[in-house]
């Protein structure tokens, strides 16, 4: 009897072990009714996330800062979510999505590849990327007409080695989004132009169902070294900009809503584009996604993943949008309070829905992919 007894209890506590979405829960505030689920740890600092159709997922293991250290790993759902390579010595992968062609799509550090999930080959397709600088990694989305939206990161924080002078010339070939055509009878590209400028980093791109193209600006560092009257702990505060083709976002000129940077006071910051949303100072957005598909009273909002360590990160928000696709209303904490029993804050990079009404998430910091829902 005591045998059976001491079974129960084992079985009974594997299941309350699993009580979020057939995973362990996170131990993190969520809203009532909703949960979050460790699908994978031990990773090696994963960032790009892709859930596919059939279950399964795919998560973009860049390997830390150093070069080719990187992979692209399977986590199949019949094999209990067992990481196996698919491809492995990549530089410092990032960015991962679907193409129209329904291939997948792989940026690391100045290039592109992609394959076909019947048979992992890469194929470059990109391979000009300038990939330097402070800022080198690869994120990218295609939009709706098929085209390829991908960031180039600044190489400086702010231009502080052209500071005092009328122009930036990093800005002419940096801190931009370019926008690439295909061919898609032979899968080429067939030419490049640049959508957007004076957007410092564009870690995160989402295309709404109604074409519209948001950005989330991860803004300067140290402003107070450049002006110590302001508080680098509120200032600058990130941004959602809505991209539109030609126009100039302000980096590193301006911040906020056309205030001019300490190092550009004379610059025209009247003529460039206000940010739709500024959201906390260092949230430092990685990610963002649509939940289209996602439970009531969060579908169709936007979510995005707030990986800053300082008071404003290591959380989940979601938008309520207007038919547009831009948000219009306060933003909703999905996972707040997220720090681990080791004290570590956790870090969301990517963030991307799934079929079925689940978002999953990376954590760099902490090596896990995260499940959220409806439990």
């Amino acid at each position: 009897m005591k045998r059976i007894l001491a079974l129960l209890a084992l079985t009974l506590a594997s299941a309350l072990a699993q009580n979020c979405l057939g995973f362990r829960e996170l131990e993190v505030a969520t809203p009532a009714g909703f949960c979050a689920g460790v699908v994978r740890s031990g990773l090696n600092f994963p960032r790009g996330v892709l859930p596919l159709t059939n279950g399964n997922v795919l998560v973009v293991e860049m390997g830390g800062w150093g070069p080719n250290r990187g992979a692209v790993t399977l986590l199949a759902r019949a094999k209990g979510y067992a990481p196996q390579r698919l491809f492995t010595q990549l530089d410092r992968p990032n960015g991962i999505t679907l193409g129209p062609d329904g291939k997948v799509y792989v940026g690391e550090v100045g290039r592109i590849f992609r394959f076909s999930l019947d048979k992992p080959t890469k194929e470059y397709v990109i391979t000009n990327l300038p990939g330097n600088g402070r800022h080198p990694l690869t994120q990218m989305v295609f939009d709706a007409n098929r085209r390829l939206l991908v960031n180039i990161g600044s190489a400086s924080d702010n231009c502080q080695q052209d500071r005092g002078k009328a122009a930036c010339r990093e800005a002419q070939t940096h801190g931009l989004v370019r926008r690439y055509t295909f061919d898609w009878d032979s899968g080429k590209v067939s030419g490049w132009g640049v959508l957007a400028s004076g957007l410092r980093n564009s870690m995160a791109l989402a295309v709404h169902p109604s074409g519209t193209v948001l950005q989330g600006e991860n803004s300067r560092d140290a402003i107070s070294a450049a002006d110590p009257k302001l508080d680098d702990e509120e200032h600058p505060k990130d941004e959602l900009n809505v991209l539109e083709a030609g126009a100039n976002y302000g980096w590193p000129y301006c911040y906020e809503n056309a205030r001019n940077a300490p190092e550009f006071p004379r610059y025209p910051c009247a003529n460039t584009r206000k940010p739709a949303v500024l959201l906390p100072a260092h949230a430092a957005p990685l990610g963002m996604t649509y939940w289209s598909e996602g439970p009531q009273p969060y579908r169709g909002w936007l979510v995005l993943g707030y990986h800053g360590y300082r008071k404003y990160g290591h959380r989940l928000v979601a938008f309520p949008v207007d038919s547009r696709g831009i948000p219009n209303g306060d933003p909703v904490d999905l996972i707040k309070d997220w720090v681990l029993p080791s004290g570590k804050l956790g870090a969301p990079v990517d963030v991307k829905a799934a079929p079925g009404g689940r978002l999953y998430v990376t954590d760099d910091r902490n090596g896990m992919l995260v499940v959220f829902g409806r439990r």
